[in-house]
């Protein structure tokens, strides 16, 4: 429910409460009817059986044998059924865990992207993938899988419930009512952290310490993927130093600027957000090809990612957000008396609506060279070739084969 409630119909808090209360109660009188009913009939353990098949056989001991038996392997099978559709939440949540991840920079920025089908790119894979080793490492042993499963499920009880704790502290100058729910939450802390404790010293042998290593691999991994970013996130803050003044030379546009003449050269730049990559592109051309070109030419495809795909507010807001920075470009351009023009869209497919604006780009301005810029690290490695998904090399191949020209104008990043 935590990881759902974005695609929740408004409003969302509310319904997710709702939502919340059915779960719960459900759930509840399903576990007490199954105790009362393992206190009638007298269940203990059989360790070739479940405790619901060996309900089930004892319910149905004194009926038909046919009947009895019938009625056993269709319950059974039921339950199986529910197992099934309940494993599909990992195909559902997470993918949508790793596209939050993503979207914090906690991995690699790809995971946040949507394919052509709106679902989590490349999430249903991994998690498949994932899936298919760990069953490969521990030879599908339930016992091993369980214990695996029994601590990072209670890892994560623990770090909601303390989250949660930390949220009602920070919160207690505005939330009278904060020490209930900081009391509930802490209890919660409480309980869940020495089920976790308890249960890890107990089966450590017995696989709680691969759990650990495993565990702990993914969490230094994420960490390493967090300072790579931030590392980046700093440089680029130096290529954004010019924004300021860009934007104080956009506001010298003329009363009249200069119009966009079709048959002049013209530079088609990609843009995504007026900011230092994008307009150390634009300055860059001009610094290489001179007074070349006399038409700038905008081409920006907002994102549809899993940050901004949840109902129509989101989606408007991005549109509005691409058209606007495209027009800043457009008001930098003409400050500096270049013939300019915008051409926006979104989606989830960036480059194939790059690809359709460009197309029309081409068509109002045949005299045209397209230009994008990429960010050059000093030291490239693997790691940095996979976090970077260098979208600009394959809008590169992708206009050579359409016939159009492209450059990619080169912008260092000592990262």
């Amino acid at each position: 429910m935590s990881n759902g409630l974005p695609i929740l119909r408004e409003p969302r808090v509310r319904t997710g409460r709702r939502t919340m209360v059915y779960m719960g109660v459900s759930l509840a009188l399903t576990v007490a009817g199954l105790l009362v009913a393992y206190q009638l009939y007298d269940v203990h353990i059989n360790p070739d059986k479940t405790l619901n098949a060996v309900l089930v056989e004892q319910l149905t001991s004194g009926w038909n044998h046919l009947a009895g038996g019938t009625f056993t392997w269709v319950t059974l099978a039921s339950e199986a059924a529910l197992l099934i559709i309940a494993a599909q939440t990992g195909f559902l949540d997470g993918p949508r865990v790793l596209a939050n991840m993503a979207l914090d920079r906690w991995f690699p920025a790809q995971f946040a992207n949507l394919s052509e089908r709106l679902v989590t790119r490349n999430g249903v894979l991994l998690m498949g993938l994932s899936g298919f080793v760990m069953m490969l490492a521990t030879r599908g042993s339930v016992d091993l899988l369980v214990i695996f499963y029994s601590i990072n499920v209670f890892i994560t009880f623990s770090l909601s419930q303390a989250g949660m704790v930390r949220h009602w502290w920070q919160e207690r100058a505005g939330d009278p009512d904060w020490i209930r729910k900081l009391a509930i939450n802490g209890f919660g802390l409480v309980l869940t952290g020495s089920i976790l404790i308890s249960l890890t010293i107990v089966k450590f042998n017995e696989g709680g310490w691969a759990t650990l290593l495993v565990t702990g691999i993914f969490v230094v991994g994420a960490f390493g993927i967090k300072r790579h970013y931030n590392g980046v996130r700093l440089q680029l803050r130096r290529l954004d130093s010019i924004v300021e003044a860009a934007e104080a030379e956009a506001k010298l546009v003329p009363a009249v600027p200069p119009a966009a003449d079709p048959k002049a050269r013209t530079a088609v730049i990609l843009v995504n957000g007026f900011n230092g990559l994008g307009l150390h592109t634009i300055l860059n051309v001009p610094r290489m090809f001179g007074n070349t070109f006399r038409n700038f030419i905008f081409v920006q495809v907002g994102s549809v990612d899993a940050g901004n795909f949840k109902g129509a507010a989101e989606i408007d807001d991005l549109r509005a957000h691409t058209e606007n920075e495209a027009a800043r470009y457009v008001q930098f351009a003409q400050a500096r008396g270049y013939g300019s023009k915008a051409f926006t869209a979104i989606g989830y497919d960036v480059t194939s609506e790059v690809m359709k604006l460009a197309r029309e780009a081409s068509t109002e301005f045949p005299n045209q060279v397209f230009f994008a810029g990429q960010l050059l690290f000093t030291y490239e490695t693997n790691m940095t070739r996979w976090l970077h998904n260098h979208t600009v090399f394959t809008l590169q191949r992708r206009f050579f084969l359409s016939s159009m020209p492209f450059v990619v104008l080169p912008i260092r990043v000592d990262a």
